[in-house]
């Protein structure tokens, strides 16, 4: 699974079976922590979840700011709930990617707003898969 952490919003994605294709599944309002943490339980028994990647914002210098602080609690939290890792995969530019992605396919801007964060998360999961397959060969 993958979650892209915005300061509204969770993008959420899945990947396949087979762990080559990731997948765009929702996007979870930050309303409280208990009501997310409670949805991505749902979704984590759904698809039979192992690992959780999660989209780490860091600046194009490398440092890290206050997103990128935000995601590293996420990460401890949901290590505390469930029985598997979950890992931080450096994000930069998926944001920027997803966007440009739906202005090419010329996704109107209320289209976008509403799909920007599960799109994010997707492109964050396939780099992850993409990068662990190139380990594997």
């Amino acid at each position: 699974m993958g979650l892209d952490i915005g300061t509204k919003n969770i993008g959420v994605a899945v990947s396949d079976e087979t762990c080559t294709l990731a997948q765009g599944r929702e996007v979870i309002t930050r309303t409280s922590t208990e009501k997310v943490v409670s949805r991505i339980k749902e979704l984590v028994e759904e698809f039979k979840v192992e690992e959780i990647v999660i989209g780490l914002p860091v600046n194009m210098d490398g440092t890290e700011g206050p997103r990128a602080k935000d995601s590293r609690m996420w990460g401890e939290l949901l290590e505390k709930r469930f029985p598997f890792k979950c890992v931080l995969w450096d994000e930069r530019l998926s944001t920027k990617e997803a966007e440009d992605i739906m202005i090419s396919a010329d996704i109107s801007r209320k289209k976008r707003k509403k799909k920007i964060d599960q799109l994010a998360a997707q492109l964050i999961l396939q780099g992850y898969l993409d990068d662990r397959s190139r380990i594997k060969d």
